[in-house]
């Protein structure tokens, strides 16, 4: 006899939102799994506003509201028992993302957690990521979003440093990162895995997760520090245009893929990684663990 639970989790990134709905088996004497049933993308990038001029604007806000009632009836066609939205470092930073929150409540019943980095990093680390690391090995697990990048390292299983840096694909597509900001990421990474004689590194997000995609590897393969480097060589000598009607990239993806690009492969180089594994997951999936396992507040649908 098995039991089915539906959740949901609302990532609010600096790039897009997503809804995730999954389907969660519970079956006496096993593990419960939890199954993807359904992920909605849409392309809202709020950190153009957030990063550049300190505000969310008028036209995403009320993009945000269209997008908002519509995940809530999506929530209601899959019968989904609870669910949790999380906003990242757009709805932080901007200084009515705590207002625009109050907007979305009112008008789409929707509650918004503006939460901070070290939260995200943990709610992240928190997914199936016990499924690729080995107590042996010392492993580098990189999140890069569109406003900031979440560092931590494990070894023995276990998160002995982590950090959130101001660093993202859209900032860095705004020219925003000082090189000084580069220089502290370096001094961070060499320092906390200067001890370890081999890092293997893990990155999430969307455009590793695409770039992985376009490798054709399977799942359980890592991707190669070489390349890694060729894919940036290959994409920075292609035009906008180009990566949007040679490779299938969406117009929100073919911009943003080559900083985040460049992060993972700063962080390979600094740590001495040779080879990223690319598992597929994220802060959606993080938020519908932490739920089930009570260590999140959510709310009822």
């Amino acid at each position: 006899m098995i039991t089915i639970k539906k959740f949901a989790a609302i990532d609010i990134g600096s790039n897009a939102m997503r809804l995730l709905v999954s389907n969660i088996i519970e079956e006496r004497g096993k593990e419960p799994q939890f199954n993807k049933s359904s992920l909605v993308r849409v392309p809202i990038r709020l950190g153009q506003d957030a990063f550049t001029v300190g505000e969310i604007s008028e036209e995403n806000i009320e993009r945000m509201i269209d997008a908002m009632k519509a995940y809530k009836l999506l929530m209601k066609v899959h019968r989904v028992e609870r669910y949790m939205a999380c906003a990242t470092s757009a709805m932080r930073e901007a200084f009515n993302g705590k207002e625009v929150a109050e907007i979305i409540r009112a008008e789409a019943e929707i509650n918004i957690n503006i939460i901070e980095g070290k939260t995200e990093a943990s709610i992240i680390a928190a997914t199936d990521l016990h499924e690729i690391i080995k107590s042996e090995e010392t492993y580098l697990y990189v999140d890069v979003g569109g406003g900031s990048t979440e560092f931590s390292l494990f070894s023995n299983k276990r998160i002995v440093a982590s950090k959130s840096f101001k660093v993202g694909t859209v900032r860095l597509l705004n020219e925003m990162i000082h090189d000084y900001v580069w220089q502290e990421i370096e001094k961070w990474i060499r320092t906390a895995t200067e001890h370890y004689e081999k890092v293997i590194m893990i990155g999430t997000g969307g455009n590793i997760n695409k770039l992985f995609k376009m490798s054709g590897k399977l799942q359980q393969k890592p991707l190669s520090y070489i390349y890694l480097n060729n894919q940036y060589s290959m994409l920075n000598n292609m035009s906008y245009e180009q990566r949007i009607s040679d490779l299938a990239l969406n117009p929100d993806r073919a911009d943003v893929i080559i900083p985040a690009l460049r992060v993972y492969l700063n962080a390979m180089k600094w740590s001495g990684a040779s080879s990223i594994y690319v598992p597929k997951i994220g802060l959606s999936d993080g938020i519908i663990k932490a739920m089930y396992y009570d260590k999140i507040d959510y709310t009822i649908l």
